[in-house]
């Protein structure tokens, strides 16, 4: 899934950008609130970790202005403040959680993985696709009653096709999702990790569940064809 962060400390900004993408996450950074509303409105983004004290704009307007023009990107805002009133006023403009620095990396990333779980299908903590099972809060899959261990990365491509299973899913649309805004190396990189998944989840279980569709993209399907 892909992660937009608004963060004016640069260091604090890469470091998170850094781990997250080990986490599997495909993740943009910005340090001003201005470069913030701007990508947050331009680019499709799961969710979107944002810095109240940003220069040009502040979290608590960047926020406002997202949820007064309808978008409803999941927000979990960062602040250096720790009065009861900034959080209040936090959640009142619209964001969905709140943490306080210093905040535990471990901590910050369970946080993104709930508000991640209650965006997907009904708030369903685990996505099916016939007898595959795709958990985004564990970052485990299974098929039948067998687990499949996949990379970080692996798991990203396929817990995005399993979020829209059924649907024609096209190489750039996996390309802006799991990879980030400043990926400029060579597309195909989606048909090594469609490959590679091929060979975890169907050829070991002597089935077919990712598709092509030629000229489109791929689409996930539980018939096992």
């Amino acid at each position: 899934m892909r992660l937009l962060i608004v963060e004016d400390e640069k260091r604090l900004a890469h470091t998170l950008a850094k781990g997250l993408c080990a986490e599997g996450f495909a993740v943009d950074v910005v340090h001003d609130g201005v470069s913030g509303l701007h990508r947050a409105t331009s680019t499709d983004y799961d969710l979107i970790v944002l810095d109240i004290m940003l220069p040009g704009m502040n979290g608590y307007r960047v926020c406002e202005t997202l949820r007064a023009a309808g978008h409803e990107t999941p927000v979990l805002m960062l602040t250096a403040k720790d009065g009861e009133y900034d959080e209040a006023e936090g959640l009142d403009t619209g964001a969905d959680d709140y943490l306080r620095k210093p905040f535990s990396y471990v901590v910050l990333v369970a946080r993104i993985r709930a508000l991640l779980r209650r965006r997907t299908r009904g708030g369903a903590k685990v996505l099916r696709v016939g007898d595959l099972l795709v958990d985004p809060g564990s970052h485990t899959c299974r098929r039948g009653d067998r687990d499949v261990t996949l990379t970080a990365k692996e798991f990203a491509v396929l817990e995005h096709l399993a979020v829209r299973a059924g649907e024609v899913v096209s190489k750039a649309d996996i390309l802006c999702h799991v990879w980030d805004f400043a990926y400029d190396g060579d597309p195909n990189i989606v048909e090594v990790y469609i490959s590679a998944l091929r060979r975890k989840i169907d050829a070991p279980f002597e089935c077919r569940t990712i598709h092509t569709v030629r000229g489109a993209g791929y689409r996930l399907a539980g018939d096992r064809g």
